[in-house]
């Protein structure tokens, strides 16, 4: 037996959120074939795929699984290695030199989180540091040891642990909206001053080219396939359980109500009761997660988010974010003037984006969300589909508001000769981007299969929902589809609303 299988729940993060007491379990019993849609709750049948392929959901649309065409660890290898060289050469590269008047300053990428520190806004200087230089470092030497462990017979015990923290970390690394914040910073100090770009610009943009290739042939289900399932499974109150696996052609498709997934390796497990939203089942007989059925607390928790993104909102647009001064003259500037001053100067597009992104998103995102839960604690079943095809999207485009911020850190750096020129952050900054990780964190602690549960579209509901969905949907035993994926080439455009057969 593993060693992870030992470990206490409460390490796992198994604490249980309501009072009612969790039914006895005498045995669990792993469904091989199985997988749950993360966007809809849906639970059907994936096929073995072949190379090119990708199963989506029928009734969401959501991908599910995709056979890459190319080498399950040497495509990603490569361009593993790729990322690492262009990530040390970045880091001993200057990023970015003015000259002013005859006086030059050379800036690299440590400079401006440096700088940030310096002028007193900490937070902001760790956030920026944080996202653009440990991140990647971090995401690169966890995708290398992932890909040591895939050559392996057998998945090491620690190598579900590298797999769970490298789906937690790797959106922090947002090297790709760096690039634009280069991009526009280059564009506001090519009117005051000669800059020559640097090679770092250049080598920044490999990496988050190689980066974002290693995550696209990288298959993490082959992986997982490498790590065989325990014996016995460790529940929430410490005991240990005997573990029984069969494949869903074998068995059938079981009540949605006892089905229960894994977040991080996907195993589909059966209870011998239906499963509550509110206690955590136990440990993953195969990668060792905490299992709940759903996000413990969402709503609660995106909701307490999106208040508090609300509040940090208004003085984001209100307050300066910067101030720059030249030859004792200028002002602060507050990010929609920063945009009007990038249309009045005829850069129409860029001006778009920054406006788009800075201003634009964080608002929809906040109305989006505020919406979905809103329209979850009335178990509205209005626009499913579209709802969550928008939660997508919000959860995509998130990252690209800190385009801002990151054209600060470097203005900060740059511009930095006393009376001639100098750009110093101010507290709208800050404000602005506390509103971009409280709306991320909002949008990745709301579970979006709860949107279905309210809706009566994924069983008898339990518990874990306001009192009224659950009044309103008591005895009404609706349920979506179960039945097999569909599947196509990945070249082949996915068919609108494809519905399944019945298991």
């Amino acid at each position: 037996m593993r060693t992870f299988i030992t470990t206490l729940p409460a390490r796992l993060g198994c604490q249980s959120v309501g009072p009612a007491p969790v039914p006895t379990v005498q045995h669990v019993r792993v469904i091989g074939g199985l997988a749950e849609c993360p966007g809809c709750g849906l639970y059907q049948h994936v096929p073995e795929l072949q190379p090119g392929q990708l199963a989506a959901c029928p009734r969401c649309g959501q991908h599910l699984r995709r056979r890459r065409r190319t080498a399950p660890v040497a495509a990603p290898l490569a361009f593993c290695i790729s990322s690492a060289a262009f990530y040390l050469a970045a880091l001993a590269s200057s990023l970015m030199t003015l000259n002013v008047y005859g006086r030059e300053r050379t800036v690299d990428l440590l400079t401006g989180p440096m700088e940030l520190m310096h002028e007193g806004w900490g937070e902001a200087g760790v956030l920026v540091g944080a996202v653009t230089i440990m991140a990647p470092a971090v995401a690169i030497a966890l995708m290398f040891a992932i890909l040591y462990a895939g050559t392996r017979p057998t998945l090491p015990n620690w190598a579900p642990a590298i797999l769970i923290w490298y789906e937690k970390l790797r959106p922090w690394s947002m090297v790709e909206v760096y690039i634009l914040g280069i991009f526009v910073a280059y564009t506001k100090l090519t009117d005051m001053a000669h800059v020559d770009v640097g090679p770092a610009v250049y080598l920044i943009g490999g990496l988050m080219l190689t980066m974002a290739v290693t995550d696209s042939t990288l298959d993490t289900e082959r992986i997982w396939k490498h790590r065989r399932v325990d014996s016995l499974a460790r529940l929430e109150d410490g005991e240990a359980v005997p573990v029984e696996y069969v494949h869903v052609e074998d068995v059938g498709m079981p009540p949605v109500e006892r089905l229960v997934a894994c977040p991080s390796c996907g195993l589909v497990g059966e209870m011998e009761h239906p499963v509550s939203n509110l206690h955590c089942v136990g440990a993953c007989p195969r990668c060792g997660h905490s299992v709940w059925r759903r996000a413990p607390q969402s709503l609660t928790r995106t909701t307490a988010y999106l208040i508090a993104a609300v509040t940090f909102y208004i003085p984001a647009n209100l307050y300066p974010v910067m101030t720059f001064m030249r030859m004792g003259g200028g002002g602060g500037h507050t990010i929609i003037e920063g945009a009007l001053e990038l249309w009045s100067d005829g850069m129409i597009p860029l001006s778009l984006l920054v406006f788009f992104a800075s201003i634009t998103v964080p608002m929809l995102k906040i109305v989006s969300l505020a919406t979905m839960v809103a329209m979850t604690w009335r178990g509205a079943r209005q626009g499913l589909v579209r709802r969550t095809r928008l939660f997508r999207l919000v959860d995509m485009v998130g990252r690209w508001s800190m385009i801002d911020v990151f054209m600060i850190s470097i203005l900060v750096a740059v511009v930095r000769f006393n009376a001639m020129a100098t750009v110093t952050a101010n507290a709208g900054m800050v404000a602005f981007a506390a509103v971009v990780v409280l709306t991320l964190l909002a949008a990745w602690s709301f579970d979006p299969r709860i949107m279905w549960d309210a809706a009566g579209m994924n069983g008898t509901l339990v518990d874990g929902l306001p009192r009224a969905v659950l009044t309103t949907h008591d005895g009404d035993t609706t349920q979506g589809p179960s039945g097999p994926a569909s599947t196509k080439s990945a070249a082949t455009p996915r068919p609108a609303n494809m519905e399944p057969n019945q298991a």
